[in-house]
């Protein structure tokens, strides 16, 4: 229970308001994303149409090159989130000289070295599962991989006995979900730098969390790309 008396209430309150605007905001989005357009639902029925174009061609090398480009973005990012992680780690190893470092940043609170080893260890905790995410999303980029592989030829297609509308649909469906679980790991990327704001002072972590909250809404749900998506 000394956890607990380490923090100042305000600091407990910041720690809650930001893991409710994450979590809720994930809530939200998935929530929110299926009665407005959103940037992921938009982009599902791009995917949708390629799957469904997949059905009618062979061979399919094309789709395959398409499913290892979009595989590679989670792999780099679940590559560099190890070293992150290790980074992290090695910081804790030096936390006497990182935290003198901090309290000469103007407006920098002071705060002890336990307290300055909890902020890095929520970051280690928030990067952790990011690496979980990408790496499942490269893992679902196998499965869409595998179905494309599994696709009955266009002939079986247009005589009746496969229905193209289905293995399309699946097939989307299975690409949907990882570029979904991409998403949640990009996320908590963005909602490490309103922890790197905790280091500076509560009411900067609070303020970046809302920040973040609001750049990820109008990304998702009010964006160039969107306007040019949904056209």
């Amino acid at each position: 229970m000394q956890i607990f008396t380490l923090l100042p209430w305000s600091d407990w309150l910041a720690i809650a308001w930001f893991f409710l605007g994450w979590m809720g905001y994930a809530w939200f989005a998935r929530r929110y994303g299926g009665k407005r357009s959103s940037l992921l639902g938009t982009t599902n029925r791009y995917r949708h149409y390629w799957l469904l174009q997949a059905t009618a061609r062979d061979p399919r090398v094309i789709d395959g090159i398409i499913t290892q480009n979009l595989s590679s973005t989670p792999a780099f990012f679940s590559s560099t989130t190890i070293i992150i992680i290790g980074g992290l780690f090695a910081l804790l190893g030096t936390t006497d000289k990182a935290a003198e470092l901090v309290r000469e940043i103007p407006f920098a609170v002071r705060t002890s070295v336990l307290i300055f080893d909890l902020k890095v260890l929520l970051m280690v905790a928030v990067f952790v599962y990011a690496f979980f995410r990408f790496s499942w999303s490269m893992r679902q980029y196998t499965f869409v991989a595998l179905l494309i592989g599994s696709m009955p030829s266009p002939q079986e297609f247009e005589v009746g006995k496969f229905d193209r509308e289905a293995f399309a649909a699946r097939s989307s469906r299975m690409v949907g979900l990882a570029a979904e679980t991409f998403n949640d790991g990009l996320r908590a990327y963005y909602f490490s730098f309103a922890i790197m704001a905790w280091f500076f002072s509560t009411f900067a972590f609070a303020l970046a969390t809302a920040v973040v909250v609001l750049i990820l809404y109008n990304r998702e749900f009010n964006s160039d790309v969107l306007g040019v998506l949904r056209d």
